[in-house]
């Protein structure tokens, strides 16, 4: 398949899949969205592979969710077809890349916002660049709950998630890694290659003790409630953008809403 919005790379025993729209900060799109599901399916099925970077191609990772597409595609849906549209797309995607059977490792620089912190922490491992941020400002910009998989308690704990969450703020790399939610952080120059570094060495044990393992780790954070708490908080995220709050940020327009985000990361 010929891609347009993302890159796909097999780099021996590791495959990296690339957001690949440097010029909009790699905002996601519908169709960004379905090439990365392609992608993932394509490195699931290649025995070759045995470890997936999810990373970005120019100076950011992702501005997160491509409102002004969403608006064009789906600005007219009802509650329950936003239900069923999201549940499929943006939660389907983030659970698809959790569920990934091969270990996953994020590779993060510039920001990394909303839907985007979204996609990289749904993966095992996060290495982040010296200049990569994280944000999820959508308490104030869209009067949302959140992005549609609640991650967040489950990557920083959850006081430090209730106050990134309800402060909208920007969380630098290295505070980020204080918190527990990023593994390294390595000067941008070196990004790439450290990454690859990891995930060869990764890839270099026999593959089907480490998917074992994986499965296992997956396993106890689900019996701990991960899945279920994922779950629980979409239909919440769904609400919340049902709201009387909602539509007025939304009447007020784009402008405003990504307004208010900078304000809250300033």
């Amino acid at each position: 398949m010929n891609y347009s919005e993302i890159t796909y790379e097999v780099l021996g025993p590791v495959a990296r899949i690339c957001h690949n729209r440097p010029a909009q900060a790699n905002a996601e799109t519908e169709n960004l969205l379905a090439e990365l599901d392609h992608a993932l399916d394509c490195a699931k099925r290649d025995d070759t592979i045995r470890v997936l970077i999810i990373g970005a191609n120019g100076k950011h990772f992702s501005a997160g969710h491509d409102l002004m597409d969403g608006m064009e595609k789906r600005g007219d849906y009802s509650p329950e077809q936003h239900w069923l549209w999201e549940s499929e797309h943006y939660l389907g995607n983030a659970l698809r890349i959790w569920d990934f059977p091969k270990p996953t490792i994020a590779q993060v620089q510039g920001a990394c916002i909303a839907g985007g912190f979204m996609v990289a922490n749904m993966c095992d491992m996060l290495v982040a660049a010296d200049d990569a941020f994280f944000s999820d400002p959508v308490g104030h910009s869209l009067a949302a709950a959140s992005v549609e998989a609640l991650v967040h308690p489950w990557v920083m704990g959850t006081r430090k998630a209730k106050e990134f969450l309800f402060t909208g703020q920007r969380l630098p790399a290295a505070e980020a890694k204080e918190w527990g939610m990023v593994n390294h952080v390595v000067p941008r120059a070196d990004l790439e290659q450290f990454t690859l570094d990891l995930a060869n060495r990764i890839a270099a044990a026999p593959p089907i003790g480490i998917r074992m393992l994986k499965r296992s780790l997956n396993r106890t954070a689900d019996i701990m409630g991960f899945r279920n708490s994922i779950m629980a908080h979409f239909d919440t995220h769904i609400l919340s953008t049902s709201t009387k709050e909602h539509f007025e940020v939304a009447a007020a327009g784009m402008r405003a809403s990504m307004e208010a985000a900078k304000k809250a990361q300033s």
